[in-house]
């Protein structure tokens, strides 16, 4: 019954604004060029199903592989920067300089340097989702209790041992939760990586916007965010089965 509740509860909302702005909009209250009545919406989905199609499994295959890197790499790093306060001095501060870097204005030069096409969009979704994993991935080994911290060091376990026996462990919970940060992000900077390079839904949106086809814009842009959704919804299967099998791990240094 709980599980029902999560999934019907926020549909009413949804139902709700979808009957508001069909009315309005066939009233004539909201112009039909600046937002599409829901059912031009679903039309649009049905008639243009197969382009929509190829194009929500071009982003979805570009974003994957750029979270997917992000997952893996930026977890990496932040091992890396935690395993040491001299090392994490040194570098992070480049981690946060590379994501305040807009975008939109590097992705030209991503062009130039992997040409237009999938690489390019990969690169964008990988640029845009890996500092969340990085910045809370230390965040979380850095607020390991000290009092677990110093008897590590009373018992006389390597950096290593503490590393990966104590403060990786605690972390779980504050990774994965960059890992949800990170899956929306994903989504977002393939998008921006097909603005300019083409093709997935962020060439559908492009090329909608246009011709002025305000109601394929919305329907791409809603499937963008189903994919959104759908990334974050796995992140949260991989969290409830990670944290639910963590009792089992052993963080006794030996």
């Amino acid at each position: 019954m709980t599980k029902a509740r999560s999934v019907l509860f926020p549909m009413i909302p949804l139902v709700v604004i979808s009957v508001g702005f069909e009315f309005l909009i066939r009233r004539n209250f909201i112009p039909s060029f600046l937002v599409p009545a829901p059912s031009q919406v679903w039309d649009v989905l049905v008639t243009d199903s197969a382009m929509l199609k190829e194009a929500f499994v071009q982003t979805a295959t570009a974003a994957a592989a750029g979270l997917s890197a992000s997952m893996i790499l930026g977890l990496m790093f932040a091992l890396f920067l935690s395993f040491s306060n001299w090392i994490r001095q040194m570098f992070y501060p480049y981690a946060v300089f590379f994501q305040t870097v807009p975008l939109i204005a590097i992705a030209p030069i991503l062009v130039i340097w992997l040409g237009y096409g999938m690489p390019t969009v990969i690169a964008s979704a990988f640029i845009v989702s890996i500092f969340p994993v990085i910045a809370n991935s230390v965040l979380g080994m850095q607020s390991t209790d000290r009092n677990l911290v110093d008897l590590f060091r009373l018992m006389d376990a390597s950096p290593l041992q503490t590393l990966f026996r104590l403060r990786l462990p605690h972390a779980m919970p504050a990774i994965l939760g960059g890992f949800k940060i990170a899956a929306g992000l994903a989504v977002i900077g393939a998008i921006v990586g097909e603005f300019i390079s083409g093709g997935g839904l962020g060439g559908v949106i492009d090329v909608a916007r246009n011709q002025q086809r305000i109601d394929r814009v919305f329907a791409a842009v809603l499937l963008a965010s189903l994919l959104g959704i759908l990334f974050f919804s796995l992140i949260s299967i991989l969290n409830r089965i990670i944290l639910t099998s963590r009792g089992t791990y052993d963080s006794t240094p030996t």
